[in-house]
């Protein structure tokens, strides 16, 4: 049977076995606390990050455009343009679009909105919209049909089979101005959880073409880009394609600020839990210190024995990186199951409680994501383990000044 080198042994019995020093057992373990909970916060506070940044990639950003093509002016020739665009092999999907703004009336509630006019078959390929539709299935959207979100519907106390009023401001002659208004019937109300269920109505395209005046002509047309990243990129090239009269622009421009606070946030928060962890490891230093001055007698006569120095170092260096490990295993597990299960435990407050502590006019989405990333669990894994180690090397260093002749002359 395979026995444990001595260091390793005494190391480990060290930290498994009761002290007989209260005092070192205490502090031992608020050192085991505070790496547990600085890694599992901190796990679970990059998991609701990383949550957020996908909402932003695969929720919001597959609402609103990626990126578009717009024109000077009405762009009737939105089928050879879209042809031109899909030469580019980092355009996927291409559809026309018009973007009206104006209000929406019903039963003496008024609301301001944005109106996409779209053409169903082509918006089904460029928009994830169809995902948070009761009925799935865009094409219901046809001549005097809306598709509104949930919000704004529960705003104007519409739902489905209601008839609204959109009413969009337009400049007369002089100063006048002579407003275009039409009826719509509600046929379908989206639910995606984010800021658009409060801003954002459909159209067909055809109504947006009557109501802005544009006829057969579009505002311009969306692009559904392979690398969200190079969508500024990918519309440039395709402007740079085209002739003159054509603009490009992209997501980074309405939601890059939203990118880039929740990117700022997580690395902020990450340093400060980072540095929470840091403290924690870095207690492991006063409780070896303590160790080393209760065991000095240990010490001692390890060394007479024979045990080198580098031997006694060793010992203390495995009982300092033990007690990091074993806090950062038991945060780490914690910090899994709470980054899996914080959506459900959110919720389930908010049920409780009766309050919503994210709304979507204030927050991006009305609930909390999360998306645990194993690389993430490594990372704050990694650097716990090699502060606590690093942290044993004074006190693990400062056990072999210890001198044997001196320690056991007084012990009886």
């Amino acid at each position: 049977m395979t026995q444990l080198p001595l260091p390793f042994f005494l190391g480990l019995r060290y930290t498994l076995v009761k002290q007989r020093n209260h005092m070192v057992s205490f502090i031992s373990r608020i050192s085991m606390a505070g790496l547990t909970l600085g890694v599992g916060l901190l796990i679970v506070v990059l998991s609701v990050m990383n949550g957020f940044d996908k909402e932003l990639r695969e929720r919001i950003l597959g609402l609103v455009p990626q990126a578009s093509i717009n024109s000077y002016q009405p762009m009737d020739d939105w089928e050879l343009i879209a042809k031109e665009a899909l030469k580019n092999p980092d355009v996927q999907a291409v559809a026309p679009f018009t973007h009206l703004q104006g209000l929406l009336l019903h039963r003496g509630k008024v609301e301001s909105t944005l109106v996409h006019g779209v053409l169903p078959d082509k918006e089904k390929s460029v928009s994830v919209i169809q995902q948070f539709l009761s009925q799935s299935d865009l094409t219901i959207i046809g001549s005097g049909k809306m598709v509104i979100g949930a919000d704004l519907a529960k705003a104007l106390l519409l739902e489905v089979g209601s008839s609204v009023t959109f009413i969009m401001p337009q400049a007369g002659k002089g100063a006048t101005v002579m407003p275009k208004v039409k009826r719509f019937e509600v046929v379908d109300i989206f639910t995606s959880g984010t800021e658009l269920d409060r801003h954002l109505a459909m159209i067909h395209i055809d109504d947006a073409g009557q109501l802005s005046g544009f006829g057969d002509a579009v505002q311009g047309v969306r692009l559904k880009v392979a690398d969200l990243y190079r969508a500024a990129l990918t519309a440039a090239d395709v402007v740079y394609a085209l002739p003159y009269g054509y603009f490009a622009r992209d997501w980074s421009r309405s939601h890059g600020n939203l990118f880039e606070a929740i990117q700022l946030s997580k690395r902020l928060v990450g340093l400060l839990l980072f540095i929470i962890i840091a403290v924690a490891a870095f207690n492991v230093v006063s409780t070896l210190i303590l160790v080393v001055s209760d065991k000095q007698s240990d010490i001692a006569i390890l060394r007479t024995l024979g045990l080198s120095p580098s031997g006694v170092m060793a010992v203390f260096m495995v009982q300092g990186t033990l007690i990091g490990l074993i806090g950062t295993l038991a945060g780490a597990l914690i910090g899994i199951v709470l980054a899996l299960e914080v959506s459900n435990l959110v919720k389930w407050l908010e049920s409780v409680l009766s309050v919503q502590f994210l709304h979507s006019d204030v927050y991006p989405v009305n609930h909390l994501p999360s998306d645990l990333h194993i690389t993430d669990i490594l990372l704050v894994c990694g650097v716990s383990v090699l502060m606590s180690f690093l942290a044993t090397v004074y006190p693990a260093w400062s056990a072999t000044r210890v001198e044997p002749a001196e320690v056991l002359r007084y012990e009886v």
